[in-house]
């Protein structure tokens, strides 16, 4: 019964959600890309471009955690479409920037429209898979990420070959032409994803009724240790400690996400190049972040925080290689060797939330935990604009992201140090 009912499930919902997110995350940062064209064309610093490529997470941190409870009003369904809709009218129209401030605004507007859609569909799978499950489901939708710079990078650096056509610039046809599968998608969204599994209509009653106890069995078991209202989590040590960790986790994600493309051409290459080169670290991100989710689930234990530190250990080799390095080659080995850090430990982090929270309060922790983390976009892309601008060098930047890296190992040592349920202890209601 468990075998086939969870491979219904997996392969009926698995494939949209990815396909959601990878969309999401190419109309997040191909920018990046248009940036190698339209910094140029606006006059657009390094310092400016950092800027409004941050801006981003500024409208998504106001709006997180307030959609993320709204998707819980209204329903899964509904609310993720809703968002795609308006992240695909935005994106499109940010081809029609005019300069650095009508830049600004538009990165805003993106985030506000984007906001709450990752936790949304962190919390979404939560909903559907038990707890052995997580690990290889989150790992596939965080191969989302990855997997959109492998499509994403050569296809942005073709797009960028239709300058001139129609009286438009490179960048705005990448721009415009990426952002079409959002709004498409949200049709489908509306009519393949169901709410819950009460009203899977492709699941026998009987797997539907196993599927059902065995998810508020799970969640019974989390509230006996811990039961925490939506205010609670807000202010919850453990909550605020993940949420420093993934600070660190977002700042390597956002930093290669928008700034890669422009530090491999400065190795001398050609757009196209530079498409295909930067493709091949996210390929590996990739396969590294699906293999090593299911790998997670096969421990018994399911205390994924060693595989996290793994990881992170693996992300602060590669940063240490390209700030040492002084050839493009072993740079490039950086960059491979923090992409697979930072791909797989994105496969095993989204569990650890989803070990001691459950219901509203786990749509409520995971945002604030993606809200606060995503952040780091907003700092860390101004500052490496900065760097670049003050020094003409990316070293700086991954220096501060190798400290900060062994900061986030810090804390998770110091959580794996008490039990799981301990840091939530003192807020358990009366």
């Amino acid at each position: 019964m468990q075998s086939i009912t969870m491979r219904k499930v997996l392969w009926r919902l698995m494939p949209l959600l990815i396909i959601i997110y990878l969309v999401a995350w190419l109309d997040r940062v191909n920018i990046s890309f248009a940036a190698l064209q339209m910094n140029k064309a606006l006059g657009l610093s390094a310092t400016a471009y950092g800027t409004g490529a941050g801006l981003f997470f500024l409208g998504y941190f106001l709006c997180e955690v307030p959609s993320n409870l709204m998707m819980v009003r209204f329903g899964a369904r509904r609310w993720i479409a809703r968002i795609m809709v308006t992240w695909g009218i935005i994106a499109g129209g940010s081809a029609f920037i005019q300069g650095e401030h009508s830049f600004y605004v538009m990165r805003v507007l993106l985030g506000l429209a984007e906001a709450g859609l990752f936790p949304g569909l962190v919390y979404y799978m939560m909903q559907w898979m038990p707890n052995e499950y997580r690990g290889r489901a989150v790992g596939l939708l965080m191969a989302a990420s990855p997997f959109a710079n492998v499509v994403g990078s050569p296809l942005s650096a073709a797009l960028l070959g239709m300058d001139g056509i129609g009286g438009l610039g490179g960048w705005q046809w990448l721009l415009l032409l990426e952002a079409a599968p959002a709004i498409i998608l949200a049709a489908v969204v509306l009519r393949w994803l169901p709410d819950n599994p009460g009203q899977a209509g492709w699941l026998a009653p009987a797997e539907r009724d196993w599927l059902s106890t065995r998810l508020a069995q799970e969640n019974a078991e989390r509230e006996k240790q811990v039961k925490l209202s939506v205010g609670q989590v807000l202010l919850n040590p453990r909550v605020l400690l993940l949420a420093a960790v993934y600070y660190v986790i977002a700042a390597m994600v956002y930093t290669n996400g928008f700034w890669l493309p422009q530090i491999v051409k400065g190795f001398g290459l050609t757009n196209m190049q530079t498409g295909l080169l930067v493709a091949i670290p996210y390929l590996l991100g990739t396969i590294g972040c699906i293999i090593y989710g299911r790998w997670s689930d096969r421990d018994k234990g399911r205390d994924r925080s060693g595989y996290a530190i793994a990881s992170l250990c693996l992300a602060f080799v590669g940063a240490a290689i390209f700030v040492l390095a002084s050839s493009p080659e072993m740079k490039m080995l950086g960059i491979v060797l923090g992409i697979l850090g930072q791909s797989t430990v994105q496969s095993v982090f989204w569990t650890l939330p989803a070990s001691f929270l459950s219901g509203p309060a786990a749509a409520a922790g995971i945002a604030i935990i993606n809200s606060l983390g995503v952040m780091s976009g907003l700092s860390t892309n101004w500052l490496m604009g900065a760097i670049k601008d003050a020094t003409g060098s990316y070293t700086g930047g991954f220096i501060i992201s190798a400290g900060s890296i062994l900061v986030a190992i810090g804390i998770i040592l110091a959580l794996r140090r008490g039990s799981p349920a301990a840091p939530v202890a003192a807020n358990r209601p009366a």
